[in-house]
Formats: C-alpha cells, structure tokens, sequence
C-alpha cells in the first residue's frame, strides 16, 4: 500500500476511534480493535545486525564491524537481506498467530550517535565516532531494511537515539547533555538529518537523556521544530523504553506523571515504550492535551502499519512459501556473512609475520578463542551454525596442531570457582605458548561486560569501561606468553578502542576483530593465513590509554576524535593494514571536464582481484578556527581484477563540504577545499604506521 493510500485509510480509522481506542494505539503493545478488524501489534522489535530475539537468524557482524568495512554497498545489501529474513518470519509467524514481541516489522534499528567517548558501553552498536561515515552507513542499512518487496517496504526501520546520547550508561536516564548548538549541528545531529532526508527512514527513537536541560521526549524542539518542520520527517517517533516515565521521576521536569504523558506528546512523540500512555486519557480530562494530539499521534502510527501489509491473515500456503525461500536463499546469506566478516577485520600490527606460513604447532590461548557467544555481540538472532576462532584456524589449517589453553577468565582472576587460587591455569598456557612454534593469543571483551545499562555487568560500572586496557586477568596472561612464546599475533575481539600497553610493541601482529558475526571464526582464519586480504579500516580512533582523561560527562567535541583531537593516537580514524593494494592516482583534469568531479585513476599491479576501501577526506584550510581539522567526505570499495585499470569519478556531497558556526548555522565552503585521496588520513601517524600517502586534490567550489 502507498503511503498516500495508507495514510488516507490511516485517517478513516480514527475517525472512528473512541479516545480510549486511540490511547491503546500509541503504546507499544497495541491492543486489537474488532470492530474496526484491527489485529493486535507489538511494535517492539531489534534488528542491530541481524532479526534479533525472534529465533533463527543470520548474525552478521555488530554494526560496528559493519562500519569497519567502509563499504555502504555492503551494508545496503546486508540491510536487505536483514529486512528479507523479517518478512519471512513474520508471515511465518502471522501463520501460526504469533503478533506479540520481536515478531513485527517496525525495527527499532540501527544505532546512530556519535562514539565521543570510547569508554561508552554501546558504542560497538554505533558506526563508530564521524557523522559522515555514521550516515553513509546508516542512510545504506535503512534503504536496505526498508527495499520495496511487492509493491511494499520489506520493513520499517528506526534510527535511535535522538539526540546527543553516548553514555554514561549508568545515569542515561536523568543525564543532562550539556551541548553547544555548533557541536549539537556539527557532530550530534548531521547522521540523523542525512538518513532523513536522503532515506526516507519510519522510525525516530528518542533518547532517555535531556539535551540542555529539557528532556528528549518532552524536548518540542528537537522533536517538532528541527525532527518535523526543518528536515521534513514525516514517520513516527517512539520513546525509548521507559523514557517518558523518566520525564517525572528521574529528570524531574515535571510533577506528575501525567503531565510527563501529556509533554511528551505535545512535543511529538507518538507511540510510548512503556505505560505512561496510560494517563493520557486522565491529561485529555484535565485538558493538557487536545485529542487532535491523539489523532495526529495514530495517524502517524497506522500509516506506518498499513504501509507495511500486515493486517491481512497469512495462508498455509503463503506460510509454506515462506519456509522453502528461507531454505532456498539460506546458502547466499550464509556467503554475505563471510564476506562482510572478513572485510570488517582490521589488521592494526604486522611485522611480517602475517600471512602465516603453516605451522607445525599453533598454541591457540585466551578467553575468546573457544568463544561463541563473543561472535554476537548484542541485539541479535540465533544463529544456525558458529564457528569459533579456534575451529575457523583448524578449519583453514588442517595440517597443523593446536595445543589449546583458555589461559585466563575473561575478566575473573581465576578460571575454576571451587578452590582455585588466582591465575589457576596460566601455566598451562605458558607451557603451551613455549611449545609451539607460534601463539595466537584471543583476548578482548564481550558483550556481557561492554554494553547497555541492565544488560552488561561484572567489572565494568554499567557497561562502560573504566579505560581502555584489558581486564586484568587478561594483561597477566599475555605478559606471560609475550616473555615464553617465540611469535606472538593477538586478535582483539571487542567493540571498541583496547590499548595493549607495553605488549603493543612485544607482539607480532594485532587483528582487532570486533564481534564478528557467527562465522566470525572462518574471517580471522581467513585474514591470518592470507586465504583473505584484510580490508576492514578503524571506525573509531584508538587512543593510548592515558590520552583519555577528560570527563566521561563532557559533552564538548574538542579535542575529541580524529577531527579534533591533537595528539598521536595509538591508531587513528581510517588506519588498518593490507597485505596487497591498488595504485592510486590523480589525472590532470581536462579543459572539458565538469567542475564539480573528482577523477582518481586505480591500478591493480597483482595477478588476481584486489579490493581497497576508498576514503576521501575533506580540509577547509581558509577557514576561521573551530572547524575539523579534517572531515571524511566520501568512502567506497574499489575492486579490480588482475591488471584492471579503472577510472573513478565522484561528485562530493555539498553538505559534507561545508562548516558549522559557533551559532549552529551550517554554511556552504566558497573557493578553496584540499581532498586527500588514498585509504587512510593523511595525518603523519597513518602514513608511519601504512607506509604509504594520500593523494592531494585541490577542489575549487563555486565562488
């Protein structure tokens, strides 16, 4: 159905709603309506990376691994794949009448901010800490979810949280972001503004948290003035859960809880995860609300539900043609898993060592080498089948022997509850890293310690992390095999920034592998012994762990991120290690040429295909101070065969090439803006750590 014919039909229905019908619409557990052959729906429902909570389900990599990937195109067609598989089973699950939670299609996916803080929890559900890169990877996921299927979205998405959110977990629901409107319009909103305008996204979730004293759902101005009125969103927005009892009893913005209900929907949100929807009828009596809210408010809502065509019952034999598509389209998803894990690998370190030759001995070591539970990460499905770091190796290297030790608890320090003394079985990996002729050493976190507030525990407060070192368990034990072991490759497997400290110059080689999906496993087998070129570049700076000692609650951008932070990191924005890589250059321009076109000219000097995440960086060196040092302006994967040579052509985006004044106003760059063209910044660290340069280009904007 046409939004045009839903929203029509949408506004049938009211019309014939009592108030009471009205208010059952705007929570998320909407109750049926018979008389108006309205079915029940729950709107609750995830898909970070994956249908998540509903049963099986490919688990691709968390969508920070996703971003490491700097390839939209993949990410679009992971997002269809995504929004195939939930119509799939929720006509299998409509089959067997099955409406209630994680069964619909209004996915409250994906996780848009900005990681400002690399102790954040949930940054491993973001695309990482640039608002260009957020939302090439955002606006591509939605069109992805939302792909027109039969004359009809495969899906809903939802971008969240708006605005100005990324931690502290532990007090997100009355935290204050203290934000200025040049960091709010540079950094905090532009991914948001983008997906809307340029993906037509459903869904709006707001945060728990305020912005400048006045809480997100009750906040009229972000929701109404700048959401709706300037950048022309026409979907439903919905409170994060809990979010609106939070206006009353954590913010304190209001005195009661039914005037919490009522500001939240004068400011603009429709649809209540929560309860506290349940006063709206007593804020209607006391006349704090009018019910053209209400109307407006569902109208929103049916729309999106009519949109999607899931009110008609579903037959045996619609049910059936459901399970032989999944059965038959099984092996394709399968293979884009793979791909997309191996390309979010990033090698950070490798002095020659990588790719392994095979070894005699591989002594496999640490916590997460046995993992599978690390390959999800979080908000996601179940899987059909997993594969482990440790069964990947054995899979790629099946003439080798492994000696296997987990070395250490992930975070504990011991590994056995009953009577073990710390450290109880770090001299069985010590033995067996002195043994073999190579250790692979599996270390991180998992999301039972990184993540959101109720969901991730133990040593971490909330889900944060106190700093970016390893637990310590963790650093004992690769202290011990760095001193024993004859070659040492760590692979990382987290959702964000870790700093190895000394061990970052002892060791051979680093992979920061994220969480990478069920077949995660086969990926770093894949990128450790060459049967795969890594490609996956860093989403996030890594920061040594000293240079993060500013306020977690600092909200100001300075000095944070590539764009503004000053100091050598221990790996920057964009950095990561290929074993092969295109040539790159930039042609003269002809006379004849349009203006407004950036050409680059791509080599592949080696015998087979070879692909390279491109990345374009933006400096506005006439500007007044302030701005980004640098500013990511465009990325895409260029991919060649043998002896390919390709011309690249690119029309920069005008809204990246332009800066922020202190008063939030956006304005456009006249005259003069260098591009640096290569995959990696320009800046002197990437070029220490890549051996290798970008490409200059002076582009001229109109006068």
């Amino acid at each position: 159905m046409t939004q045009e014919k839903a929203e029509r039909r949408a506004k049938a229905l009211v019309a014939q709603m009592t108030a009471e019908e009205k208010v059952s619409q705007m929570l998320y557990e909407s109750p049926a309506i018979p008389r108006l052959k309205l079915p029940a729906y729950n709107w609750w429902n995830e898909a970070l990376h994956g249908v998540a909570r509903a049963g099986l389900a490919t688990v691709f990599p968390q969508a920070i691994g996703l971003a490491a990937t700097f390839d939209p195109a993949l990410v679009e067609e992971i997002g269809g794949v995504i929004g195939r598989q939930g119509r799939l089973k929720n006509t299998i699950y409509r089959a067997e009448g099955d409406r209630g939670i994680y069964k619909g299609l209004t996915y409250w996916s994906p996780n848009i901010n900005i990681v400002r803080d690399p102790r954040w929890g949930r940054a491993h559900e973001t695309y990482g800490e640039d608002p260009f890169l957020t939302a090439a990877m955002a606006t591509a996921f939605v069109r992805g979810v939302q792909k027109e299927c039969e004359g009809r979205p495969q899906a809903a998405a939802c971008i969240k949280h708006f605005a100005v959110h990324s931690g502290p977990e532990e007090t997100r629901h009355g935290f204050d972001a203290k934000v200025s409107e040049k960091d709010l319009r540079e950094t905090y909103l532009p991914a948001f503004e983008y997906v809307i305008r340029n993906a037509k996204v459903a869904g709006v979730m707001s945060a728990y948290n305020a912005v400048n004293g006045v809480p997100v759902c009750a906040n009229g101005r972000l929701q109404q003035d700048i959401l709706r009125e300037e950048w022309g969103f026409t979907g439903y927005t919905v409170s994060d859960c809990g979010a609106i009892a939070d206006i009353s009893e954590r913010h304190h913005y209001t005195a009661t809880k039914v005037q919490a209900a009522a500001a939240a929907l004068r400011a603009g949100c429709d649809l209540n995860c929560g309860s506290m929807y349940g006063y709206l009828l007593e804020a209607l009596h006391q006349g704090l609300i009018e019910e053209a809210d209400l109307d407006r408010a569902v109208t929103r809502l049916l729309t999106v539900r009519l949109q999607l065509d899931m009110e008609e019952p579903v037959s045996a034999q619609q049910e059936q043609k459901a399970l032989q598509t999944w059965l038959y389209e099984q092996p394709e998803w399968d293979a884009l898993n793979q791909k997309a894990a191996i390309q979010s690998m990033v090698l950070l370190k490798n002095d020659g060592i990588l790719p392994l030759k095979e070894p005699g001995c591989i002594a496999v070591i640490g916590p997460n080498a046995r993992s599978l539970s690390v390959l999800d990460g979080n908000y996601h499905g179940t899987a059909q089948q997993k594969v482990s770091v440790l069964e990947g190796l054995r899979a790629r290297l099946p003439h080798t022997d492994f000696l296997v030790s987990e070395g250490c608890h992930l975070y504990r320090d011991r590994l056995e509850a009953m009577s073990a003394v710390p450290d109880d079985q770090l001299k069985e990996a010590v033995a067996f890293a002195r043994c073999a002729d190579l250790s692979v050493v599996c270390l991180g976190l998992d999301p039972s310690i990184e993540g959101e507030l109720g969901d991730a525990s133990n040593e971490y407060a909330a889900g944060d992390k106190k700093d970016l070192r390893l637990p310590a368990s963790q650093r004992r034990l690769l202290q011990a095999v760095c001193q024993v072991s004859r070659q040492v490759v760590v692979v990382l497997l987290s959702g964000g920034a870790i700093d190895l400290g000394e061990e970052n110059e002892r060791v051979n080689a680093i992979v920061q592998a994220w969480y990478p999906g069920a077949l995660g496993g086969l990926a770093v087998a894949d990128v450790l012994t060459g049967a795969a070129n890594p490609t996956g570049r860093l989403p996030v700076t890594f920061y040594r762990n000293e240079q993060v000692s500013w306020d977690f609650e600092d909200y100001a951008m300075e000095g944070k991120t590539y764009r503004f932070f000053q100091e050598e990191p221990l790996y920057p924005f964009g950095y990561g290690l290929s074993y092969e890589k295109l040539e790159l250059e930039v042609p003269e321009a002809a006379p004849e040429a349009p203006k407004d076109i950036v050409t680059v000219l791509a080599y592949n000097p080696h015998s087979h295909r070879v692909d390279m995440p491109l990345q374009v960086y933006a400096e506005f060196p006439d500007e007044r101070g302030g701005t980004p040092q640098r500013q990511l302006v465009h990325v895409s994967m260029l991919s060649l065969e043998a002896g390919e040579r390709k011309e690249v052509t690119w029309r920069p985006d005008p809204y990246w090439l332009s800066v922020v004044e202190k008063d939030g106003t956006r304005r456009p760059v006249k005259g003069r803006v260098r591009l640096w063209i290569g995959d990696h910044q320009p800046d002197a660290r990437s070029k220490a750590l890549a051996h290798s340069r970008c490409l200059s280009v002076v582009f001229h904007r109109g006068s």
